[in-house]
């Protein structure tokens, strides 16, 4: 914890606040001289380590007082709401516990969770309000992963695409944990696109009203159209990020896919189907949706698949997909080298 929170207080430009329920701080059954002696000695090791709260504020009370001071309420924050001083919607409270979260929600900022207990994930979230799982803009165990996204910032867009065939939205996390809600009116489209959520780690939504009752044309090559312009637009700093990516056998089937995000559209592909529908999706859409992604991403696509089973081919491309852009996004938190001898990408 130490090194990466001094590493935040050093390199980044927030200012650090301490915010604590004590219940009954101060009485006989919690007196302050067996709070401060502790808590003195943590506050100092923090500062030996460069790390420097500004202020720190602790409520006193009991749950059943239902004071506005106490966390999740506000009240021991009169001092930043609307003080132009401060960038609230720009701000995160940091915590492992719901109501930090909520005190997030509360404050109109973003909440960090830390959240160490295996049993308890998003479930819990969407069981205490829908709205909260909005305000996570990140989960996870470790001070690591929350310095390297307080030092990168999050890739996330949201992305429209209108034609007079096709009304397309996307939300697209390009450093997510593989949440998807995918909805084009193709279940097997659906279920693909699925699958480069989840094993690209990228959190992802996807609504498409097409013009199915024509055919399924339209709907699959514009929303491949639509998510390559998601990620341009989200990888439009390419600094720090690998760049490339490979993958994935699925059975009997094999699959590789090569992918370049170096600002350049092509398409290599090597795969045959025999069957004329998977699903209700036409497989010589497959090329056309891969297509459309590398021009509007502008990256290199190179696929290969061969196997037996049509159903396992396009999913193998497709997972494969998934874990090329995963290697290909990742980024050095430390690196501020553009992956080009071009100097531009």
């Amino acid at each position: 914890m130490f090194q990466y929170l001094t590493r935040i207080a050093k390199e980044l430009d927030y200012e650090l606040v301490m915010v604590s329920n004590q219940d009954g701080l101060g009485t006989s059954a919690y007196p302050e001289d067996t709070f401060h002696p502790v808590h003195n000695f943590v506050m100092k090791s923090l500062e030996n380590e460069g790390i420097h709260f500004t202020a720190q504020h602790f409520d006193r009370s009991f749950p059943a007082d239902n004071l506005a001071t106490r966390k999740p309420g506000i009240g021991m924050f009169t001092s930043y709401v609307n003080n132009e001083n401060y960038d609230l919607p720009n701000s995160f409270v940091i915590g492992d516990r719901i109501t930090d979260v909520q005190l997030a929600k509360n404050l109109g900022c973003k909440a960090i969770w830390l959240n160490n207990d295996p049993n308890l994930g998003s479930a819990e979230i969407n069981d205490a309000s829908a709205e909260l799982e909005k305000v996570i803009a990140l989960e996870t165990t470790t001070w690591k992963d929350i310095y390297e996204f307080l030092k990168l910032g999050l890739r996330q867009v949201h992305h429209e695409r209108n034609t007079n065939e096709t009304k397309i939205s996307i939300d697209l996390n390009v450093d997510g944990s593989g949440k998807s809600t995918i909805s084009t009116g193709l279940g097997f489209f659906d279920h693909m696109l699925d699958q480069i959520a989840r094993h690209g780690k990228i959190d992802l939504v996807i609504e498409t009203k097409g013009d199915l009752h024509i055919d399924e044309h339209h709907t699959i090559e514009d929303t491949g159209l639509a998510l390559g312009e998601a990620f341009a637009k989200a990888l439009a700093d390419k600094r720090g990020m690998e760049r490339y990516g490979f993958a994935l056998p699925m059975d009997e089937a094999e699959a590789k896919v090569l992918i370049d995000f170096g600002g350049r559209n092509w398409l290599v592909w090597n795969a045959d189907f025999k069957r004329e529908k998977v699903g209700e999706m036409p497989t010589e859409m497959f090329f056309h949706f891969f297509k459309s992604f590398s021009d509007a991403a502008k990256c290199n696509l190179n696929i290969e698949c061969k196997g037996d089973n049509e159903h396992h081919k396009i999913e193998a491309i497709f997972k494969a997909f998934a874990k090329a852009i995963k290697m290909a996004v990742k980024r050095d938190p430390l690196s501020n080298y553009l992956p080009s001898t071009k100097g531009v990408l």
